[in-house]
């Protein structure tokens, strides 16, 4: 922002703040805080809903068990070592129900399916094609895979993803993919936009010459498109 100040700016993040690595809990507080001093639109990602799901229903927890359920319990203070069976899940979501803040639950209850600046949609993991947007299923907004990103047809807005974790943000002709899998390489992908141009900005290892010259390349794919505007008004 320092180097390229603007009147108005809007971040946006494509959900899946639960359940890769230790502090799922600091990540929720610190998303509830940037939507109320920076105005920050958080989006719902298909583990974002893991959490609260278990709660009201315990006997999901075997299926949310793989994909990180024990770190994202301990970072609330929740130690499943002490509940390896099934029996003993109810008695893990009592406890996590009695601990977890209330604001934590409705934050993650409440996060949007997707958000429209523009000719853009933001959204966790695509959209069903053939589909209009307004009858699009929250289930296939935030956990799609091949039939969305087998489609090389236009949709009704230009998209921005994540969900399908990539080496390098993936640059199409309808959508753009800026998941680089930060849970396994430390590599955060953001992608800037302002009226027509687009840029990425990254976190992590990316300070190599190797680094530098696949960013020149990215970049090269991201010349200004006239047709796309990001005019929200």
């Amino acid at each position: 922002m320092k180097k390229s100040p603007v009147d108005h700016w809007q971040i946006v993040t494509l959900g899946d703040y639960l359940d890769r690595g230790p502090s799922s809990k600091q990540v929720v507080d610190r998303l509830i805080s940037l939507t109320s001093t920076h105005g920050l639109i958080a989006l719902k990602g298909n583990h974002d809903v893991w959490l609260s799901d278990f709660i009201e229903r315990p006997e999901l927890f075997s299926a949310w068990e793989p994909w990180g359920a024990a770190a994202t319990l301990l970072s609330y203070g929740v130690d499943t070592a002490s509940a390896p069976g099934p029996s003993q899940h109810a008695a893990l979501a009592a406890e996590l129900g009695q601990v977890i803040p209330p604001e934590h639950i409705d934050f993650l209850k409440n996060l949007p399916s997707y958000h429209l600046c523009g000719d853009y949609l933001f959204v966790h993991a695509g959209l069903r094609p053939g589909i209009a947007l307004r009858d699009q299923s929250e289930a296939d907004l935030i956990g799609i895979r091949q039939e969305f990103l087998r489609h090389d047809g236009q949709f009704e807005k230009f998209v921005i993803h994540g969900h399908t974790p990539v080496v390098e943000p993936d640059v199409r002709s309808n959508r753009i993919n800026i998941d680089t899998g930060a849970y396994a390489t430390h590599r955060l992908t953001c992608l800037v936009l302002e009226g027509t141009s687009r840029r990425f900005l990254y976190s992590g290892p990316d300070a190599s010459s190797e680094r530098r010259a696949a960013h020149r390349r990215r970049a090269g794919k991201l010349a200004p498109d006239p047709r796309i505007s990001l005019d929200c008004t």
